[in-house]
C-alpha cells in the first residue's frame, strides 16, 4: 500500500505516526521499511524482526533477511531511497544481553546489513529509528544531548500533527491482527438463515456442474455486490456494448473506497438471500468464480470455468429427479437486492446483470473488449497477476458481503467467507490480516483446503502482484481526501 498524495510531513514523528495508519495497527517486534521517491513516501513493508544479532545463524541469517527486504522494496521501481523503523518489544537499555556493543542498540548488526543491501540496490537508507513501548530514538544518533537514553516519549508520535490529520480523515489504528480477543464473537445462528441455507444446498447439489445454474449464481452475487457498494459505484454498460460484461479493472474509484452512504451501515441481507449466498460458497468452483468475477470481471469467471471443465458437456441430457432438466436453473431467493428487489422471484430466472469490461488502462471500456486470449485465467487473477488493476470498489463490496455472511452461522460457508476475506487482505498487501483470517477459518473448519493453500502462500513470502505495483496497489486513503 502506498501513502496518500496530500500529506505534509515535517519531521520523524510524522513519518512514524503515519506507519500505524498505513498498516492499520501499531506494529510489534517488527521492521517497517518504506520506500522514498525523492521526498515522497512510497510503499510500506512490515516483516517480523529476526533474533537480535542473528542468533545461531549470525551474520548469514541477517544478510539473508536483508536480501528478502530488498526484494520486496524493489517492487517499487520508482523508488530511490528508503526509511527503516524498528518496532521493538523493549526500550533501549545499554548493557542488555543482546547489546554486545553496549550502545543500547541490539539491532545495530541488522541495520548494517540492511544498509549494505539497500545501498547496493539503489535504495540507500535515508534514516532509521528504533521505537520501543515507551520511547523512541534515531538509530544513527549517539549524541546524548538529543538522543540520550532511553530516548523521546512515544507520545510524541501518537500526538504528532500527521497522526491528528489521519484521524481527522477518518483513519483509525486497531489491534494487532490475530491478537487475543480480536476475533469477532460469533453471532447467534439465525434459524431462518440456517433453514434457507439447507434448502439451497439441496437445490444446488444436483446442479453444481450446470452452466445455467452457474450463471444464475453469478447474477445473484452481482446484485449483492452492487447493493453493498451502492448502484452509483458500478457503471452499467450502454446498449450495444459487449454482451459478456466484465468488472472494470479499477471500478470507479482507484482507492476502492466504498460509497460513504453505505460504508457506515450494516449490510442487510434477507434470510433467503443470505442462505443462498452461504450455500453457494460451499461449491468451490462457484466460490472461486465469485472471487475472479469481482476482481477481473464476469468474462474471466466464465472463461475460466469453461477452461477448467466445470460444466457437464451435455447438460440437456442430464435429468434431475422429477424429470426436471438440469439445464434449467432452480428458483432464486426473494427478495433480491438491487433493481429487482421486492419482486417475488419464485421459479423465475434472475435478469442478467452485465458489468462493463475492463481496459488495460483501468477505466471502463465495455465497447473495446480485449481479445479472447487476453481474458485472464483463474490462477493469474488469484495471484494478482491480472488484470492490470483489479476492481477495488467491488472487492470492498465483496468484503462487506462476506463479513456479513461469515457472522450468520458456522461450518464450511463461514470458513469460505473468512478465507475469501483473507484473500482480499492479501491482495491489499496486508499479510498479517490475511494470516489472521486464514487461522480463524482453519480454527472453525480444520483442514479447509483453500485456507491452507493461501496460508502457505503467505508463509513463503509471496506478494500479491497488484500489491507489488504502485499503479495497481490498493489505496487505503482516497487521494483527494481533504
Amino acid at each position: 500500500m502506498t501513502a496518500p498524495d496530500h500529506l505534509k510531513i515535517t519531521g520523524p514523528e510524522d513519518i512514524l505516526g503515519f506507519i500505524p495508519h498505513s498498516l492499520g495497527y501499531w506494529p510489534e517486534h517488527s521492521l517497517v521499511a518504506m520506500t522514498l521517491q525523492g521526498k515522497r513516501l512510497g510503499a510500506t513493508l512490515r516483516v517480523d524482526l529476526p533474533v537480535p544479532g542473528g542468533g545461531s545463524g549470525g551474520r548469514n541469517l541477517l544478510a539473508g533477511f536483508a536480501r528478502n527486504v530488498v526484494t520486496y522494496l524493489q517492487a517499487d521501481d520508482a523508488a530511490d531511497g528508503s526509511l527503516l523503523a524498528f518496532f521493538t518489544d523493549a526500550d533501549a537499555d545499554a548493557g542488555t544481553d543482546d547489546d554486545s556493543a553496549g550502545d543500547g542498540n541490539p539491532w545495530a548488526a541488522l541495520l548494517k546489513e540492511l544498509e549494505l543491501a539497500l545501498e547496493a540496490a539503489g535504495l540507500p537508507v535515508r534514516d532509521a529509528w528504533i521505537i520501543g513501548p515507551e520511547f523512541w530514538r534515531n538509530a544513527h544518533c549517539s549524541d546524548p544531548e538529543c538522543c540520550g537514553m532511553p530516548g523521546r516519549p512515544v507520545e510524541q508520535i501518537r500526538n504528532s500533527r500527521l497522526n491528528a490529520e489521519m484521524v481527522y480523515r477518518g483513519s483509525s489504528v486497531g489491534a494487532v491482527p490475530g491478537a487475543q480477543g480480536t476475533t469477532p464473537a460469533a453471532l447467534p445462528v439465525d434459524p431462518a438463515v440456517s433453514l434457507a441455507e439447507c434448502g439451497w444446498a439441496e437445490q444446488f447439489a444436483p446442479r453444481r456442474r450446470d452452466r445455467a445454474q452457474f450463471d444464475q449464481v453469478l447474477d445473484v452475487w452481482t446484485m449483492a455486490l452492487q447493493s453493498a457498494v451502492g448502484p452509483e459505484q458500478v457503471p452499467v454498460p450502454a446498449p450495444g456494448d459487449a454482451a459478456e460484461g466484465a468488472v472494470p479493472d479499477a471500478g470507479t474509484t482507484g482507492s476502492g473506497a466504498p460509497d460513504p452512504r453505505t460504508a457506515g451501515r450494516s449490510l442487510q441481507l434477507s434470510s433467503e438471500l443470505a442462505g443462498y449466498l452461504r450455500a453457494s460458497l460451499c461449491i468451490p468452483s462457484w466460490r472461486d468464480a465469485v472471487l475472479v468475477m469481482t476482481a477481473a470481471g464476469r468474462s474471466a469467471a466464465e472463461r475460466g470455468a469453461e477452461d477448467f471443465g466445470m460444466f457437464d458437456p451435455d447438460p440437456v441430457s442430464a435429468v434431475l429427479p422429477g424429470n426436471m432438466a438440469a439445464s434449467r436453473p432452480g428458483p432464486t431467493p426473494s427478495p433480491l437486492p438491487g433493481p429487482v428487489s421486492g419482486r417475488t422471484s419464485g421459479s423465475r430466472s434472475v435478469p442478467r446483470m452485465p458489468l462493463p469490461d475492463a481496459s488495460a488502462s483501468g477505466g471502463p471500456a465495455a465497447a473495446a473488449v480485449p481479445a479472447a486470449e487476453a481474458v485472464p485465467g483463474y490462477g493469474e487473477v488469484l495471484l494478482g497477476l491480472a488484470p492490470s488493476v483489479p476492481d477495488w470498489t467491488l472487492m470492498v463490496g465483496l468484503e462487506r458481503v462476506l463479513e456479513r455472511l461469515g457472522g450468520l452461522g458456522d461450518g464450511e460457508p463461514t470458513a469460505a467467507a473468512v478465507t475469501a476475506r483473507g484473500w482480499i487482505e492479501w491482495c491489499r498487501g496486508r499479510g498479517s490480516y490475511a494470516d489472521a483470517l486464514y487461522s480463524q477459518a482453519l480454527q472453525g473448519q480444520p483442514g479447509y483446503r483453500l485456507a491452507e493453500l493461501l496460508a502457505e502462500l503467505g508463509r513463503r513470502g509471496t506478494l500479491c502482484g497488484w500489491a507489488a505495483r504502485r499503479e495497481a496497489a490498493w489505496q487505503k486513503f482516497a487521494p483527494d481526501a481533504a
